[in-house]
C-alpha cells in the first residue's frame, strides 16, 4: 500500500458522536482525497469513516484485478457498522464514490440521513468509451487523468495510468445507479465545479434531474477543478457539509445550530 493512502477512522466525541459520517474516495484516488475533510467532521466530534477501496493505493495493476461489486461491498459493511454505532449516518462521495453512495442510498433508503456529493460521476459523454468492452480485452491502461486540482502544488496521489478493466467495471456501475435515482430520497447536497476537466456536466444534470429528493442544493464552485476536497473551495465544502449534517441531524456545530 502506498503511504499515502491510510484509512482514517474516528469514533466521534461528545453529543455530535451520535451522528456518523462515512466519506468514499473517487476511481484511481485514495482516501488522500477525503482525508482533510474527514478530520475537519472528527473535530467536530462526528464519527467518520475514510476507508480504502479496494485496489486503490495500491498499483493501477492491482487495481486491475477489481470491480465495482468489491468496491461497494467495503462501503455497504463500513455503513453497517456505523450503523450500529450511530443513532445517524451520512454519506459523502467524490467523483466515483459519489456513484457508490448514490447506489448505497438506493440500497438502505432510510437508514441515510443524507448525501453530500462532490463532482459525482454517473456517466461520460466520451463516446470513445462505447468501444471500453474490446479495449479493456486488448489494452490494460491508457494515461491517467489525476490531479485536477486548481491550487499549485497539491498532489492527491491517484495513478498515473488508467486500469481499463477497472473503467469498464466503472461504466457498469454508473449504469445500474442511473436506473435507480428516482429510489434515492435522501436530502441532498450536491457540489459541482464550474471547471472540470475529469466529470461532465452532465453527471450532475443527470443526478439532480432524476433523484426524488425534495431537499436538494446544488453549490457552484468557482474556484476549484475536479478534486475539489483537496482544492481553494475545500474550506466551503467543509463548513456547508457540516451546516448540512447539523440541520438534519439535530446537532451543534461552530457553523451555525440547528
Amino acid at each position: 500500500m502506498q503511504a499515502h493512502a491510510e484509512e482514517f477512522r474516528s469514533p466521534g466525541t461528545g453529543e455530535n458522536a451520535a451522528v456518523g459520517v462515512l466519506l468514499s474516495h473517487g476511481f484511481t484516488g485514495s482516501p488522500r482525497s477525503m482525508r482533510p475533510f474527514g478530520e475537519h467532521l472528527a473535530a467536530e466530534g462526528y464519527g467518520v469513516a475514510v476507508p480504502r477501496l479496494p485496489g486503490h493505493g495500491t498499483s493501477w495493476q492491482e487495481m486491475n484485478k477489481t470491480g465495482w461489486p468489491e468496491w461497494y461491498a467495503v462501503l455497504d459493511n463500513e455503513l453497517e457498522r456505523l450503523r450500529k454505532e450511530h443513532d445517524r449516518v451520512f454519506l459523502v462521495g467524490l467523483s466515483m464514490g459519489g456513484c457508490l453512495v448514490l447506489r448505497l442510498a438506493e440500497q438502505h433508503g432510510a437508514d441515510i440521513s443524507g448525501l453530500v456529493l462532490i463532482n459525482p460521476s454517473v456517466r461520460t459523454d466520451d463516446k470513445r468509451l462505447a468501444l471500453l468492452p474490446v479495449l479493456a480485452k486488448l489494452v490494460p491502461s491508457f494515461p491517467g487523468i489525476s490531479n485536477d486540482i486548481k491550487m499549485p502544488g497539491v498532489d492527491e496521489g491517484a495513478y498515473d495510468r488508467m486500469p481499463l478493466r477497472a473503467l469498464q467495471s466503472l461504466s457498469q456501475l454508473w449504469k445500474v445507479t442511473r436506473d435507480d435515482l428516482a429510489k434515492v430520497t435522501q436530502p441532498v447536497l450536491l457540489f459541482r465545479s464550474t471547471v472540470d476537466h475529469v466529470v461532465e456536466p452532465s453527471s450532475g444534470r443527470t443526478v439532480l434531474s432524476s433523484i426524488s429528493s425534495r431537499d436538494v442544493t446544488e453549490t457552484l464552485l468557482e474556484d476549484s477543478y475536479h478534486v475539489a476536497t483537496l482544492d481553494n473551495d475545500a474550506p466551503r465544502i467543509f463548513a456547508d457539509t457540516t451546516a448540512f449534517i447539523s440541520r438534519l441531524s439535530g446537532t451543534k456545530s461552530e457553523y451555525g445550530d440547528a
